[in-house]
């Protein structure tokens, strides 16, 4: 995208609205979308609006059903689109990748289609289905721009997500990712560090580094062992409290990667690595390149290197000729490796993978009652590994909206170091923002969070609380007419999802 399409404006202000589905990428893709469009002179439109000028869809296609949800919200717009003159909407993203003019002939009071190589086309298509009043479809067949390079709206002030790469290498056969999303592309590591040090410079705190096979790294740039270098420079960042990756393949994991995890200072000892399933034979049909004993080997290797480790992962159940022999070794592995958290999908058919044609495909009713079994072996699993947290005293990052009851419980919620959530009552004084650091005693512990019933011990204020606190006041003086604009710093906290929201890595 040029300079001159770049600074492109609205004739006069307009608001628009995001909505995105599915993975981690998708997030930060929509963080580019929002950067995008307040460039080109579009305002936010505050939360909880009834519509907005300009609502855009950032679309996943993992699902067998995404386009049936995707055409019902779609649905939801008509009427409002027929009150609301010059009101535009914009699909982008995966399943735009995948269906391209599908979505017009189904939908066609959708003005622009956008694929996930041209993110940076937005504004510039919506002025050319103005002004033609005509709906716009343009798919790029391969990537035009590395996202990190566009304009950016983050939504944090203390964390942020880091692209290291996008697209994906591998031919899993339940995922459709690598056929929209192309191949794997390496940014260079020069230009990773300084987008780590700019918003360190900013007040970011916490960074988490992403890609599809986020270890992988290197594998465009010829080093196989950049990924680890890139671990232990972050280390050097001065300012940067956390460092996390998401999502690594066991492929990839290699020794020198758990080296750089247990040397590196501010490199949580937190691990999301998906399993999909402990059956040999199930990770061949997936044309998943490791099998049990090396998952679990790997398993081994990080918690003697890093005994107090966090160690989450994704699991289909379900899949294609899955037998209960096969299922029982998925239970297996679970009970091994003692994930402090799983998350766990029933098999759906992915249109245009070669798993969606397989024979043996599992009744609904088996494929729930293993679900099931499964859910109940690893929550019990999850509960007892938080219980060990018990007594310890946390360093907790105060996150914003992370706890839903906080307000009702007058309580503080935000993430250990190994990212675990964490909920908190407030200390004596002026409450900690996000951003700030409290000190906590853990009380008690549930299945998906632990609980600290006695005050914080201690408060740090961080550059991050102060980022956070600027940044809140100039949304308040925006919104009270005053144009001062949105610093562009952090990022939404992680949180302990797998990289694709979907199962897919």
């Amino acid at each position: 995208m040029n300079s001159g399409d770049r600074s492109q404006s609205v004739d006069v202000e307009r608001s628009y609205e995001i909505r995105t589905y599915g993975c981690q990428m998708n997030v930060h893709d929509s963080e580019r979308l929002a950067g995008l469009m307040e460039a080109a002179g579009y305002v936010a439109a505050p939360k909880g609006a009834d519509g907005a000028d300009v609502v855009v869809f950032n679309t996943c296609a993992v699902r067998e059903n995404a386009d049936n949800r995707l055409y019902g919200n779609l649905g939801q717009l008509v009427p409002k689109k027929a009150a609301r003159p010059g009101m535009q909407i914009a699909v982008g993203g995966c399943l735009a990748q995948k269906d391209r003019e599908t979505i017009v002939k189904k939908a066609p009071w959708v003005d622009v289609v956008f694929g996930t190589h041209n993110i940076g086309q937005l504004p510039v298509l919506l002025e050319r289905a103005r002004i033609a009043d005509e709906a716009q479809v343009e798919i790029a067949e391969s990537l035009e721009a590395f996202p990190s390079t566009l304009p950016t709206r983050r939504e944090s002030a203390y964390a942020a997500w880091v692209a290291v790469s996008v697209g994906c290498n591998n031919t899993c056969t339940f995922c459709i990712v690598p056929a929209l999303r192309g191949k794997e592309k390496d940014r260079r590591p020069g230009d990773v560090l300084a987008e780590v040090e700019a918003l360190v410079a900013e007040g970011v705190i916490e960074v988490t580094l992403l890609g599809q096979n986020v270890n992988a790294y290197g594998s465009d740039i010829g080093d196989p062992q950049a990924f680890s270098k890139l671990l232990r420079a972050c280390g050097a960042v001065e300012g940067l409290e956390r460092v996390r990756f998401t999502s690594p393949h066991p492929r990839d994991f290699t020794d020198d990667v758990i080296d750089a995890m247990a040397a590196t200072p501010n490199v949580m000892h937190q691990l999301h690595m998906p399993l999909q399933s402990g059956s040999d034979s199930l990770l061949k049909a997936m044309r998943r390149s490791y099998r049990q004993d090396r998952y679990l080997g790997i398993i081994e290797k990080v918690r003697a290197a890093m005994p107090d480790a966090a160690i989450s992962t994704d699991i289909i159940v379900g899949f294609p000729g899955e037998t209960d022999e096969d299922f029982e070794q998925t239970l297996h592995v679970v009970r091994q490796a003692r994930f402090a958290q799983a998350f766990t999908f029933q098999y759906s058919k992915r249109p245009g993978t070669p798993a969606a044609t397989m024979d043996g495909q599992i009744p609904k009713a088996v494929v729930q009652e293993r679900y099931e079994r499964l859910v109940a072996v690893q929550e019990q699993i999850s509960w007892e590994e938080n219980k060990k947290q018990v007594g310890r005293t946390l360093e907790v990052l105060v996150a914003e909206g992370e706890g839903r009851k906080d307000e009702r419980t007058a309580r503080l919620s935000g993430r250990a170091p190994d990212n675990r959530l964490v909920h908190f009552e407030r200390p004596a004084g002026p409450a900690p923002r996000p951003g700030d650091v409290v000190t906590a005693e853990i009380t008690y512990a549930a299945p998906h969070h632990l609980l600290a019933e006695r005050p914080a011990l201690a408060v740090r204020r961080t550059r991050a609380g102060d980022a956070w606190e600027r940044r809140t006041a100039a949304t308040a003086a925006k919104s009270a007419g005053v144009m001062l604009g949105l610093p562009s710093v952090g990022a939404p906290a992680p949180v302990p999802a797998p990289a694709g929201g979907c199962g897919c890595d």
